[in-house]
């Protein structure tokens, strides 16, 4: 499991953008999601740098001991920044300025030439190339032909017809599918986008994959699941300075 950690720098940012500092940090998160036994740290460099900030990924590059998955657009200044980083893997994405989040997957057979090129370019600076793509015969084929060693099948469409079941079934056969076509043409296969702690256990029937890529539910959980003991602590702090 990869754990995207884009939404922690979310919460820092709507009170600390353009401060170069704030809480919560997304970096003392990658830290915890580590010791916590994760296999990898996720985190998406946007152009706009609307959530994850240049100094959270040099600053991740330096002190994580497992994976660093950069998710990045195919743009020439990300790229630069890309080759000097050496992420472990990079995800290219398709991104749109006006997305909450990465909404749908790259579009790899009408960019066959400049993903190619990118993925010879991150590839022959040692980082490993995966391509965020629909579980398409076409794209999946497409992303074979493009040298890259990973997919990473987009499963936002499961997730959003989870809830009902004859949906939930043709998205599920359409992953199942698409994984297996990747298998068999040497691609290895991640997937990730909307993925929980509910529809987990029907998205692993998926064969082949490698890993999952997963961030907006841990940080959610991870809100609930800590906040009484911060109400306590900052309760703590109260009760000893009125005694003091």
């Amino acid at each position: 499991m990869g754990v995207n950690i884009d939404h922690v720098a979310t919460v820092r940012e709507a009170r600390y953008r353009g401060r170069g500092w704030g809480e919560p940090d997304p970096v003392a998160a990658a830290l915890a999601c580590e010791a916590a036994g994760t296999h990898g740290i996720t985190a998406h460099l946007r152009e706009d740098r609307r959530h994850i900030q240049d100094r959270d990924i040099w600053k991740l590059r330096e002190v994580i001991k497992t994976r660093l998955n950069l998710e990045m657009a195919n743009a020439p200044e990300i790229v630069t920044i890309a080759l000097k980083l050496k992420p472990d893997i990079v995800c290219l994405v398709p991104e749109r300025r006006q997305e909450v989040t990465t909404e749908g997957g790259l579009d790899v057979a009408a960019s066959l030439a400049p993903l190619s090129e990118t993925r010879k370019r991150l590839n022959d600076a040692g980082i490993e190339v995966s391509l965020f793509i629909a579980p398409d015969p076409g794209q999946i084929e497409a992303a074979a032909r493009t040298g890259s060693q990973f997919i990473e099948l987009h499963t936002g469409s499961f997730s959003e017809s989870f809830s009902a079941e004859k949906e939930r079934a043709l998205e599920l056969e359409r992953l199942i599918s698409g994984a297996k076509e990747a298998h068999e043409l040497g691609l290895k296969v991640n997937a990730g986008h909307g993925l929980n702690y509910q529809n987990l256990a029907v998205l692993l029937r998926v064969p082949h994959l490698v890993e999952l890529n997963i961030g907006h539910s841990i940080v959610s959980r991870a809100i609930l699941a800590g906040i009484e003991t911060a109400v306590k602590e900052m309760l703590a702090l109260m009760a000893g300075y009125e005694k003091g």
